[in-house]
């Protein structure tokens, strides 16, 4: 059983849980509608994203045993599929930048795609759209982009195509967040599932409050994500730039 768009209005605030068959995962934090601070700092600091470590840990047994037995061959095998694990679920320091009225970009990758459209299934408004295609070898957590609370989380699933076609925004499995800042701005963030990846995880839910930089999911095995801005805000990012969570700006508010 699936969940579509026309169960999912704007002013449902509900997040979408116990659907069977979805492939979504969220974290439960801290207090009703507020993450801890402490599991925050946490998944901030940590050098290797927590979902990373059920593919690393029995990929370094299995080479340690490898070793063990003498089968050198399978031993090296392992030591590079182990170390493209922790290479694929890294968490690199990011410098947040302390300036006002910027967005960030939400995930490490190549922008696809810089322009207005008109979106018509959440935000029912004229938008700025920033697509950002996430490679296998890119960092694969996604940040918030602004400081605000997070009014909405929608899981849709879907196909999955290749990621850096513009048809998978709308076909692939996805999950949106809505964040409102302080000031009432609005702005939708879409993780999409790629090719490769099949599974989106995302820990924040309706309620909480996220910090500009802050990790709040990641996408596994390569991946889109799609960012839709007031259109007043001044992109200053081009098509094929290549931008890094958290620390690249997508572009000023005006």
């Amino acid at each position: 059983m699936g969940v579509n768009s026309r169960q999912n209005p704007l002013n449902a605030s509900i997040p979408f849980r116990g659907f069977p068959g979805r492939k979504i995962d969220e974290e439960e934090a801290g207090e009703e509608g507020t993450p801890g601070e402490e599991e925050m700092s946490e998944r901030n600091r940590q050098p290797i994203a927590r979902e990373g470590y059920p593919f690393l840990i029995p990929a370094v047994l299995l080479t340690v045993v490898l070793g063990i037995l003498g089968w050198k061959v399978w031993m090296s095998l392992g030591i590079l599929i182990s170390l493209f694990i922790a290479y694929f679920f890294r968490n690199p320091r990011r410098e947040i930048p302390d300036l006002q009225n910027i967005i960030l970009s939400p995930a490490d990758g190549r922008i696809v795609h810089v322009g207005e459209c008109q979106e018509d299934r959440f935000l029912k408004e004229k938008t700025l759209k920033v697509s950002i295609f996430m490679s296998l070898f890119d960092v694969h957590l996604n940040r918030a982009p602004v400081s605000g609370r997070v009014l909405q989380k929608n899981y849709l699933p879907g196909r999955f195509l290749v990621a850096n076609v513009e048809k998978s925004s709308l076909l692939n499995e996805q999950n949106a967040v809505i964040l409102e800042t302080e000031d009432r701005l609005k702005i939708l963030l879409v993780q999409i599932a790629g090719f490769v990846a099949r599974r989106i995880v995302c820990y924040a839910k309706a309620g909480d409050l996220l910090r500009k930089g802050e990790i709040f999911g990641l996408i596994r095995f390569g991946s889109r994500v799609d960012l839709y801005l007031p259109p007043e805000v001044k992109p200053i990012v081009r098509v094929g730039q290549h931008v890094k969570g958290g620390e690249s700006i997508i572009g000023y508010r005006t």
